[in-house]
């Protein structure tokens, strides 16, 4: 039987199809060619928002009204939280966040008996990670590993601890040899990732940190790179950049979760670091991985902010001077903290205040891409058109040089000049 996934939301939910793809490979389903019948369509789904949630209903019903004979499956955070929706829209089997191993038998046994199933754990009951195949489906250029699930952290307005449990992480020893095993693959670079990576460890016996695994990932990783998931300011100390350094295989790129440029509203959204704390680790980064680029993702409106408090966010960005950013207006999440505080903002006024932020994000990338003309940076390869390369360098910009042979190969580039958010080189 041939399938088709839809994979929304964070890298997570993206390891999880691909590893989903394997599976669904070993036990005889194939991907379904452009314009042919499709028996299987799976939704692998996300409620980091309300409008991911909505995104998510709006994947069930499309795929399923334009697949009508096939069985929908429906997998994710958004099912963990409201299977009776997914059920309602018309899944046929729906699953949580977790036992994927499970979530394929259930498709192969309402395949067989042509029923409909619905089975989702309580996630604060998960004590073990569930190992899943790592590495990648349909030829890409980089693997993922997953090398942790859950967060405790319960930022007020987010939902994910209540989809995704308990930190529950992958023993470095396992985490080297899915390394080890992909390395001889033939992958150039590594995504580690996970739902909260800088809590990795803690449940282990003895307990460990993300950079034991970043150390035991490494030690078997041959020539491939790492790329380090979303990373909570506070796990950035000199003894974390010192070993990631000598490590000797980490992408010059580091992607933060800032929120709030308002010692106030990250208060309010129970984040666990001040301004002064979360520059601290723009710093230490810059120190130990010079000319690095450094991301971050932003929320803007948040219930209560004043314009005073946005002010401030928009001169803390300015003054973190980061890569690139991800800015999202507040968007209400039932079922968290957030959702019943006072001082809710219109749409217009987060939508004004998202346009600024971005204003300045972009203003601030062009600095950066700038400041790159001259230098000599690795660049992965990744797809080919009309005779240009395009890939990303290890501080995760856009590259592209005039030679259209170079896919999956990892090349020194110079750069010249930038066009469009893109930077242009020549090979060394």
């Amino acid at each position: 039987m041939n399938y088709k996934i839809a994979t929304l939301g964070c890298k997570v939910n993206q390891f999880e199809t691909q590893a989903l793809e394997t599976m669904l490979r070993e036990h005889g389903f194939m991907p379904a060619e452009p314009d042919t019948e499709v028996g299987l369509v799976i939704v692998n789904t996300c409620a980091v928002t309300a409008e991911s949630g909505r995104k998510s209903r709006q994947a069930i019903r499309k795929l399923a009204g334009e697949n009508p004979g096939a069985l929908v499956a429906v997998c994710g955070c958004f099912s963990q939280l409201s299977p009776e929706d997914a059920a309602a829209i018309g899944a046929d089997v729906v699953h949580g966040s977790g036992d994927k191993a499970r979530f394929l038998e259930d498709i192969e046994s309402a395949i067989k008996g042509k029923k409909k199933i619905e089975w989702a754990d309580d996630p604060f009951s998960r004590r073990i990670m569930e190992e899943l195949p790592s590495g990648a489906v349909g030829g890409r250029t980089r693997a993922m590993l997953k090398i942790q699930d859950g967060c405790t952290n319960f930022c007020s307005y987010c939902i994910i601890p209540y989809t995704r449990g308990r930190i529950r992480s992958l023993p470095p020893e396992r985490c080297a040899a899915a390394a080890e095993a992909l390395a001889a693959e033939g992958f150039h670079e590594l995504v580690v990732t996970g739902i909260e990576i800088a809590s990795y460890g803690r449940d282990l016996t003895p307990k460990s940190s993300l950079a034991d695994a970043v150390e035991a990932i490494a030690s078997k990783a041959g020539d491939m790179r790492l790329h380090l998931g979303s990373l909570e300011p506070t796990v950035i100390t000199e003894e974390f950049c010192e070993r990631l350094r000598a490590a000797g295989k980490v992408c010059a790129h580091f992607h933060l979760s800032l929120q709030s440029g308002s010692d106030e509203i990250l208060k309010r959204m129970n984040r666990k670091y001040d301004t002064a704390r979360f520059f601290e680790s723009t710093r230490l980064l810059r120190e130990y991985f010079p000319g690095c680029g450094l991301t971050a993702d932003l929320i803007v409106g948040f219930p209560g902010e004043s314009v005073t408090q946005h002010e401030e966010t928009l001169a803390f960005i300015r003054k973190c001077g980061f890569s690139a950013m991800h800015i999202f207006p507040y968007s209400i999440r039932p079922g968290t903290k957030a959702a019943a505080m006072s001082g809710q903002l219109t749409n217009s006024v987060k939508a004004t205040r998202a346009a600024q932020a971005q204003r300045t994000a972009n203003e601030m990338e062009d600095e950066y891409l700038a400041s790159c003309i001259g230098k000599t940076l690795s660049v992965l390869f990744e797809t080919e058109r009309e005779g240009v390369s395009i890939g990303h360098a290890d501080n995760y910009t856009q590259v592209c040089v005039h030679n259209g042979h170079l896919r999956k190969l990892v090349e020194n580039v110079e750069i010249t000049s930038v066009l469009d958010k893109m930077l242009v080189g020549k090979l060394v």
